[in-house]
């Protein structure tokens, strides 16, 4: 099986639980966000193992940050996804790891606050008036912007983006992910333009996307080059692991959410 088939069929089966997942809200979109969060950790802490990462904090402080954004808003999902610093700290003063502190403390809030607090913002924004569209919009600009940044770049592609962290990314790439990206939020939004975000707001909202979604995944490229990597993993064929999924999303939700509440 190629990649590229490989990636069509993992989109096809994992398009319509998630899109689903939206459009119910609530504690399906939770706990699809919950299964999401454990295995792009998962596969965050075998990035990490050098640092050793001390996971079960990490883990406790993420579950929480969703529980406190599905219960309680945005105050509480970092008060969850902070939990993970004392415990982490606890966990560390009885762990017989010699690797320092600093690395291993650090290395585990990152992730909980990274992925916990990036999944948690999806469930803010889902929560929002007009939410269901909201997060349908970002999520299909992201996939879109991907899609077409990952085809232009490699019928077009010629100068690279970032030549030591990722150096299959172009700028030709980008600015075909661009055009995609705040295009999608346009066509999403365009029913709903007199009542909810104009023409102009829905443009402004799929240019943040378009930015913050590939530093997303430049963000994602960094550490995988960090630990040596191509992928976190294979769950998902060609499209490597959650975490290569996720990484995009978990720039561009927050990102989203704030704009969202600008323009709004």
């Amino acid at each position: 099986m190629t990649n590229a088939v490989s990636r069509l069929l993992v989109a096809a089966a994992g398009l319509p639980i998630v899109l689903g997942a939206v459009y119910v809200g609530g504690w399906w979109l939770f706990a699809l966000a919950s299964l999401g969060s454990v295995v792009a950790l998962h596969e965050y802490w075998l990035l990490t193992r050098p640092l050793s990462p001390l996971s079960p904090a990490g883990y406790v402080g993420a579950l929480l940050a969703l529980v406190g954004a599905e219960l309680g808003g945005l105050g509480w999902m970092l008060g969850g996804a902070l939990t993970a610093f004392p415990l982490a700290f606890a966990l560390k003063g009885i762990s017989a790891s010699r690797q320092v502190p600093t690395a291993s403390i650090s290395a585990t809030v990152m992730g909980a606050i990274w992925i916990g607090c990036g999944l948690g913002f999806l469930l803010l924004l889902r929560d929002l008036d007009h939410g269901r569209l909201a997060t349908f919009a970002v999520l299909i600009a992201v996939w879109a912007g991907d899609t077409l940044a990952y085809a232009g770049g490699r019928l077009l592609g010629r100068h690279r983006m970032a030549p030591s962290t990722s150096p299959g990314k172009t700028w030709e790439g980008f600015v075909f992910g661009t055009i995609a990206t705040i295009f999608a939020t346009f066509v999403a939004l365009y029913d709903d333009r007199h009542e909810y975000l104009s023409i102009g707001r829905a443009v402004a909202l799929g240019a943040v996307i378009a930015i913050a979604a590939p530093i997303g995944d430049l963000f994602e490229s960094m550490l995988k080059r960090d630990a040596g990597v191509k992928d976190t993993g294979t769950l998902l064929g060609g499209h490597g692991g959650m975490l290569d999924r996720l990484d995009a999303i978990l720039f561009a939700a927050p990102a989203a959410y704030f704009m969202v509440l600008a323009l709004t």
